[in-house]
């Protein structure tokens, strides 16, 4: 029976480092995403932010981080703060534990989170991009991930007075997206858009991205790092039961990207009378978060319903966002955001255990707690060092503003091919990175 026990802790942990990896692979995703997206002169500084927010992440989340959100604490709002991992499990403690005993390795679980974390951060990356200061976003990461998105993740996954409340959230629609979308949100609003997005008369410019190929690489791989995302946070897969549910989660995640894609599709092609690429890419991302909130309990057919609404939702966000002068050029708001919530409140469909009373209290507590603290720190940030590159800096392109090279030396053209049109062309559809849908008069 020891051996049994010991064996089952060893697979455990592995499944839980091998999700792991999987999702740190998103962090490749993300980059490629959005190195596609953004325009050619912007690329080697916002892959700059990718690597380095990961690393930020990482370090921040080890020094206080996991603590806060895992440390536990005698009030249900307020975490423990602490530091460190603390010690693994004693093989003693595996094998006399009961059915009370620790299943995986503490370091294994540090791991898995905190690749959730960077994947949070990620998310306000995109929203940001083109025309943010490095080293003010590269602050603003270190408050995100050593406080602001562990003191929400404590509330819920650390058995906080969401938790308690009942709010359900397996795998992140609200703990892990959301709260990315939210914080990008408030950046966006205190940053404004990019030069020349809007025109005088409140017409929507087109900002092409630079490398759609790219793009959609970035989201195949972001597709397959989910696996490990919503698979991993299963927790367990040592058994028949829990191996079921493993194969569940995975299928049901892959049926709610496939129907986001495909609704989003079909939406793009009812407004836009073609087949729009970034709107699509969207689409997958949105079925994907969709159902992080809950991939085990629904059938297939319902998680691809699930998904599909994501993906129309996605698109109707992307183009309300526009009109509303709220500059994302990857659409990570909507993706993240908008989806998120659709994803949270999705949740009662299927589980029986989830009311809407609790999943909305848990959108908006989230929304509110990250919001806040989001638009508090970038304030400061606006106020003392400063978020936004001059205008001149942003037309030149941060490659050389902050980091003095360029992604594509032999490719990259004279700002005046590069900057948004002067106005609409007559009887075109121009669509910017992120799918938005600037149509002329004719």
């Amino acid at each position: 029976m020891d051996a049994i026990k010991e064996l089952s802790y060893a697979l455990d942990t592995f499944y839980f480092l091998v999700s792991g990896a999987l999702v740190m692979w998103m962090a490749a995703g993300f980059a490629m995403l959005e190195a596609g997206l953004v325009r050619a002169k912007h690329t080697a500084e916002i892959l700059t932010k990718n690597i380095v927010l990961y690393s930020i992440a990482c370090v921040m989340y080890l020094l206080c981080g996991y603590q806060i959100m895992y440390g536990g604490s005698a009030s249900s709002i307020l975490p423990n703060l602490g530091f460190l991992i603390g010690a693994d499990n004693t093989v003693e403690a595996v094998v006399a534990g009961g059915d009370d005993a620790p299943y995986y390795s503490v370091r294994s679980d540090f791991f898995f989170q905190v690749v959730f974390v960077a994947t949070a951060m990620s998310i306000v990356s995109g929203a940001v991009a083109e025309r943010m200061k490095l080293w003010a976003f590269l602050v603003f990461a270190v408050i995100m991930t050593a406080f602001i998105y562990p003191v929400q993740g404590f509330w819920k996954w650390g058995g906080g007075f969401l938790d308690q409340l009942g709010f359900l959230d397996f795998a992140g629609s609200g703990v892990v997206h959301l709260t990315g979308a939210t914080a990008a949100l408030a950046g966006v609003l205190l940053l404004g858009p990019r030069t020349g997005k809007y025109g005088p008369s409140g017409e929507i410019r087109a900002i092409p991205g630079a490398n759609l190929p790219l793009a959609t690489l970035g989201t195949f791989i972001l597709w397959l790092g989910w696996f490990g995302f919503n698979g991993g946070s299963e927790l367990k897969i040592s058994n028949v039961d829990e191996a079921n549910a493993v194969a569940q989660v995975f299928v049901n995640t892959n049926a709610a990207a496939a129907g986001g894609v495909v609704v989003a599709l079909l939406v793009s092609r009812l407004l836009f009378r073609k087949a729009d690429l970034t709107m699509t890419l969207n689409g997958a991302i949105a079925g994907l978060v969709a159902i992080t909130a809950e991939p085990l309990t629904p059938t297939p057919l319902t998680a691809t319903m699930i998904g599909g609404i994501g993906g129309g939702l996605v698109v109707g966000s992307v183009l309300a966002l526009d009109k509303l002068k709220l500059d994302d050029p990857v659409g990570a708001i909507s993706a993240h955001g908008t989806v998120g919530m659709w994803g949270l409140l999705a949740v009662p469909l299927t589980n029986a255990d989830a009311s809407y009373v609790a999943q909305l209290t848990g959108a908006c507590v989230i929304f509110a707690w990250v919001f806040a603290a989001s638009f508090v720190c970038w304030l400061l940030l606006r106020l003392t060092l400063g978020i936004r590159v001059s205008e001149e800096e942003e037309l030149q392109g941060l490659d050389w503003a902050e980091c003095g090279m360029q992604a594509y030396p032999e490719f990259v053209n004279n700002e005046i091919s590069q900057s948004p049109p002067s106005g609409p062309q007559k009887g075109s559809a121009l669509r910017d990175a992120s799918g938005r849908l600037a149509r002329a008069e004719v």
